[in-house]
């Protein structure tokens, strides 16, 4: 019989017996399993000496001895002096026209809060045709002066999605596109115009009377129509007196009781928001001032509305625009109409001066 003793030795552990010629098997390989040498780390053959000036400058420090400041001064050594610029400012500034022309006609009452007679509001609304006599084809219209009077942002966008709707159709495709576009706004304000002035809304359902072109656009807007009544006057056209420009309103009606210059529009994309509706409410503001001010008509409208429908019969988006709102729109259409004055006094400058 033997016996074991343990001693511990350093990090391992060391067993002494006695001397003998006769051992256990199981002896040997307990034996064997405690003098087993540990594995190699893999660091044990990194050059501990080639970088222990590293691992010291490391181990050093607990936190970084940059600073913000050291930083600063570094970078400044590498790239140069920081340029400081000021911000763009993301809203547009804020323009006023020189010359505050009265939204309203002060001779006439608004309607806006007062109810008229039912007799003034009986009967067909008005439609006063284009005169493309002399008297009236000198006169620019709200468009063509919106059109020339865009902002480089505006012209900006506008070109892009020109530029990229040609890469997709090409030049011909494009062409074809615009026409189509056009094509059906001129079938829908023409269907449109038939249910407003029969006052049958049961026209709005799927009938041969109106081409499929225009059915999304009137199950669109079914839901405003419900809100709409005492149709006063359907693509007339309205003149400013004074400062001498002209349009043609879609229609002016009342929407929940309001007196409002509605204008309609078609729309492949959804645009819930009256931002999203770009120049629409100058232009409603500039029609409903040319109205106000325009002796054809005996009564004045400080409201808009515009309402844009969707092909695929997705409910329409009306935003009203209440008086406040109007005035805001009508400054900015005066600090338009004042630009496009401006444009044309010196382009014809400029052609008096060619022909001298």
């Amino acid at each position: 019989m033997f016996i074991l003793k343990r001693v511990a030795s350093g990090g391992g552990i060391i067993l002494r017996i006695p001397q003998s010629t006769s051992l256990p098997v199981s002896y040997f390989s307990a034996c064997h399993c405690l003098r087993s040498s540990k594995r190699r780390s893999p660091y044990s053959t990194v050059d501990s000496e080639r970088y222990s000036s590293l691992v010291k400058s490391v181990m050093s420090f607990r936190v970084s001895s940059q600073t913000p400041e050291t930083l600063l001064v570094e970078d400044e050594n590498m790239y140069g002096p920081v340029v400081k610029c000021q911000m763009p400012s993301t809203r547009p500034e804020m323009r006023v026209p020189k010359t505050l022309h009265p939204f309203l006609h002060c001779e006439e009452t608004p309607e806006e809060t007062a109810e008229p007679e039912e007799s003034e509001e009986s009967g067909p609304p008005t439609r006063i045709l284009l005169n493309r006599g002399k008297d009236r084809s000198f006169l620019p219209s709200v468009t063509r002066i919106l059109q020339q009077t865009l902002s480089p942002q505006q012209i900006f966008y506008l070109e892009r999605w020109k530029r990229k709707m040609i890469a997709e159709l090409g030049e011909e495709g494009f062409k074809e596109y615009s026409q189509n576009l056009f094509r059906q706004g001129k079938l829908f304000h023409s269907a449109l115009e038939d249910v407003l002035t029969s006052g049958d809304k049961n026209l709005l359902s799927d009938t041969p009377e109106h081409p499929p072109e225009v059915q999304g656009y009137l199950q669109s807007i079914s839901h405003v129509l419900e809100d709409v009544r005492a149709l006063r006057a359907i693509e007339s056209v309205v003149q400013h007196d004074s400062l001498g420009y002209r349009g043609i309103v879609d229609c002016v009606a009342r929407y929940r009781g309001v007196l409002c210059v509605i204008d309609w529009k078609t729309s492949e994309k959804p645009k819930p928001f009256l931002s999203n509706t770009y120049d629409n409410p100058v232009q409603v503001a500039a029609y409903a001032g040319a109205l106000n001010n325009d002796s054809n008509y005996k009564y004045q409208v400080e409201s808009g509305l515009i309402v844009v429908a969707y092909k695929d019969g997705t409910p329409a988006h009306a935003h009203q625009l209440r008086s406040e709102l109007m005035l805001q729109y009508w400054n900015k259409w005066l600090v338009r109409f004042e630009e496009f004055t401006k444009q044309r006094s010196s382009h014809a400058s400029s052609a008096s001066s060619e022909k001298r």
